[in-house]
């Protein structure tokens, strides 16, 4: 047993003082659909509802064993990690000022304070994350206080371990596959850290959303790189780049075992499972189950181990995941139609609609001196080929349009 591994045994044993282990539970659902034996770690069920919490406890417990005159810890988040280091910081006993960007929705800024209560301060400082991270380093430096990062740091990685330490001791075995979600790392690299000492056999494969993929950035260039443009949708995993520590862990990775979540497609897997399985996931505690369709060959009869980081998911996007899950389904589609100025012209649009189609929007602009006007529909439908044979009616009728639906800049601006 390695050094490492030991230490994340230590951090397991420390956790059990704030809670239980986290249940690994088989899904069936999961498991028939795809022929497996797939188990779910549910890291969506600690205290915090993600994994965070016990990166920042373990980091909190060895720098209080080495500098017990410490109390003051500092961190930039505007998530999960924010919320994990409030609950440490309570437990211990300690302050904590924690900067957010002025942006947080204020979900998560009260989530954050009653999570670390009379212990806690949150700072809004910053329209983007880089100027809250910078506020936080210099106040830092300013009070003599620990920065607690997020995941590039060891002890938080120890930290991050005891989920591969408690998902072996529960499967009784080793799985033959792990599937991890990747932000800067921290995850990844404690339960591979750990598996790879007290399992060697097996395997792991690393999802990351296909619009922050800085672990495959990392791979493929041969270090850690920054991406120019981050999609921030998936928040938990949204990292522009891999820690320095986390990629000396996991470079020993190959870009094949790195599989890419589109945005949308995500959407639909947390539907899926908020809606079969009644397993709330936020985006990025979505990201493992996601690929299990690309694995769906090489995971046949195989034991599979798919852990959900986090269920922190606010039900006020939940219209927002619905409409891009629609979209990346082919369910949903947005038109901007030339519908001409005469008598009958929308009768005989309306008439092209199958009995699948219903209109989700329509803005009608009419200007008297011109002989069309210009149309703003969206159309959801129960099949997606449903979309083929309407646009081939309008098609016939010599209807002018533009499907819009994945033009972004377009599409974010009007819908």
């Amino acid at each position: 047993m390695t050094q490492f591994a030991l230490a994340a045994q230590a951090a397991t044993r420390a956790l059990r003082q704030l809670f239980p282990e986290t249940p690994l539970q088989r899904n069936d659902y999961l498991s028939a659909r795809y022929e497996a034996d797939i188990w779910l770690k549910r890291e969506d069920l600690t205290p915090v509802r993600s994994y965070k919490l016990r990166g920042a406890f373990n980091a909190m417990r060895k720098v209080r064993a080495e500098a017990p005159d410490q109390t003051h810890f500092v961190c930039a988040s505007a998530g999960n990690h924010a919320q994990g280091m409030a609950f440490a910081c309570r437990h211990f006993g300690v302050q904590g000022t924690i900067f957010m960007p002025v942006t947080t929705p204020q979900q998560k800024i009260d989530k954050t304070r009653a999570f670390g209560g009379p212990n806690v301060t949150i700072e809004l400082l910053g329209d983007y994350f880089d100027q809250t991270l910078a506020a936080a380093q210099t106040f830092c430096a300013e009070k003599g206080a620990h920065f607690l990062a997020p995941f590039d740091d060891q002890d938080v990685i120890e930290g991050q371990a005891s989920v591969g330490v408690e998902l072996l001791a529960q499967l009784g075995r080793a799985p033959d596959l792990v599937v991890l979600p990747v932000g800067g790392g921290g995850l990844s690299s404690g339960v591979t850290g750990y598996l790879r000492a007290a399992a060697p056999e097996t395997q792991f494969r690393f999802v990351e959303p296909l619009g922050g993929a800085s672990l495959l950035a990392a791979l493929n260039a041969g270090h850690p790189v920054k991406l120019p443009r981050v999609n921030s949708f998936v928040d938990g995993a949204a990292v522009a780049k891999l820690g320095d520590l986390t990629w000396q862990c996991l470079n020993w990775a190959t870009p094949d075992q790195v599989l890419l979540a589109p945005e949308d497609r995500i959407c639909i897997t947390m539907l899926e499972m908020l809606n079969v399985e009644g397993i709330v996931l936020e985006p990025a505690g979505a990201l493992s189950i996601d690929v299990l369709p690309q694995l769906a060959e090489e995971i046949r009869g195989k034991t599979v181990v798919c852990v959900t980081s986090g269920g922190n998911f606010d039900f006020e996007r939940l219209p927002e995941v619905k409409e891009r899950g629609q979209r990346y389904a082919g369910l949903k589609k947005y038109f901007i139609l030339r519908m001409p100025q005469r008598p009958g012209a929308l009768r005989e649009f309306l008439s092209m609609l199958g009995p699948d189609d219903d209109i989700s929007r329509f803005e009608y602009l009419k200007k008297s001196a011109r002989n069309f006007g210009s149309v703003l529909i969206g159309i959801e439908t129960k099949r997606a080929e449903s979309f083929a044979e309407f646009t081939g009616r309008m098609d016939a009728a010599d209807f002018s349009y533009r499907d819009i639906t994945d033009d972004e800049a377009l599409a974010e601006f009007l819908v």
